[in-house]
């Protein structure tokens, strides 16, 4: 099913126009969203077309408020989701019926696979995540045979591409590591509007965020020690992986709240004195970036990509023991004076990673991209 498909009624270009693919079922779509909002005084243009899922009554509202993009939705599965290459297929057909129809200047891919088709444009690959770096990540080492095509594919859409960018310099080095040598673009940082999660009062509650049934979120490691300490624990995100339809839950008197919409995931974070993110794996984290600006002080995992990002704004802990964990919330619960100097050095820290930053270093590579491509243009 399609929101809207090819042959669209564009205005003239004032700039840029994009093409961007994205999904709505994970944090890329709020990373588009904020990206095309951050473009528009650039007068660039995003078509937006969204695969996994139909947007939400929630993210189409969202959307339509933005003068700067056109959505395009279709239900294809995603590259990482079982059995997907039909989907892929049709959706890479889907997604060049959309480029002779609106004409764009670059190709913005939040995937892989679809860098291999035949564009006219130029390509830009941004690698929000990876199911061989998850893996590694998680279990030690890649997945086996069933993954082959994925790898094969993901391979050639990152050789294909002509600039590969990602959210953090640590995830970068993960493609290189598992699918390099490509062309390579330094990190862009995400960013989210600060107006959009002001701290309010601290109350003495923990709060995290984040897919329950993701084991790189490693949310379960605070089962073991919810019971244990002062202060409750509260959990938002959603509980169901996708085609799944047994939720996950948490035990240990943690307290579940589902998925919030915006506004309610705001206030949370507003309230909540400690955020902590006992990741595993984490390419960048937009949840931990929200939480920063609403005036958290941060419990992390020790990993490489958190400590680019947080430096010593945080406290990090190793994913895998809880008694660290537990130690470091303990810690932060019983000094305030060292909890605040933490929560105001993150949320010092969360200032730089601004939408406005981010556009602007997007502006840059898009600039390469037309460049490179006018002087491959005939004389």
């Amino acid at each position: 099913m399609l929101i809207k498909t090819a042959y669209l009624d564009l205005p003239p270009k004032r700039c840029f126009r994009i093409l961007m693919s994205a999904d709505t079922v994970g944090g890329v779509w709020n990373y588009a969203v904020e990206l095309t909002r951050a473009l528009a005084p650039y007068g660039c243009e995003v078509v937006l077309g969204t695969m996994g899922a139909l947007p939400s009554a929630a993210q189409r509202a969202t959307a339509a408020k933005l003068s700067n993009l056109t959505l395009c939705a279709c239900d294809f599965r995603l590259e990482w989701m079982d059995e997907p290459w039909r989907d892929v297929e049709c959706a890479g057909r889907w997604l060049l019926d959309l480029e002779a129809s609106c004409a764009p200047d670059v190709i913005h891919l939040n995937g892989y696979v679809h860098a291999a088709m035949p564009w006219r444009a130029p390509t830009l690959i941004v690698g929000h995540s990876c199911v061989d770096a998850w893996f590694a990540a998680v279990h030690g080492t890649v997945p086996g045979a069933p993954w082959d095509e994925y790898r094969r594919r993901v391979g050639v859409g990152l050789r294909t591409a002509d600039l590969v960018t990602a959210p953090s310099r640590a995830m970068l080095r993960e493609l290189q590591r598992f699918y390099g040598p490509f062309a390579a673009a330094a990190p862009i940082y995400n960013g989210r509007r600060a107006g959009d999660f002001p701290p309010a009062d601290k109350e003495p509650l923990i709060f995290a965020a984040g897919r329950v049934w993701d084991e790189a979120k490693n949310l379960r490691a605070l089962e073991a020690i919810a019971l244990h300490l002062d202060w409750p624990i509260y959990i938002a995100g959603e509980n169901r992986a996708p085609g799944a339809t047994v939720p996950v839950g948490i035990g240990g008197g943690i307290q579940q709240l589902g998925e919030l919409a915006s506004r309610e995931f705001s206030d949370w974070l507003g309230r909540a004195a400690i955020f902590v993110h006992p990741a595993r794996y984490e390419p960048f984290g937009l949840a931990v970036l929200e939480a920063a600006l609403a005036g958290c002080a941060l419990v992390l995992g020790d990993i490489a990509s958190l400590r680019e990002i947080w430096r010593d704004t945080a406290l990090y802990v190793p994913a895998n023991d809880p008694a660290a964990i537990r130690a470091a919330l303990e810690h932060l619960i019983e000094s305030p004076v060292r909890r605040r100097a933490l929560a105001n050095a993150a949320r010092q820290r969360a200032l730089q990673f601004s939408p406005a930053r981010m556009a602007l270093d997007y502006m840059e590579v898009y600039c390469t991209l037309v460049s490179e491509r006018k002087k491959q243009l005939p004389a």
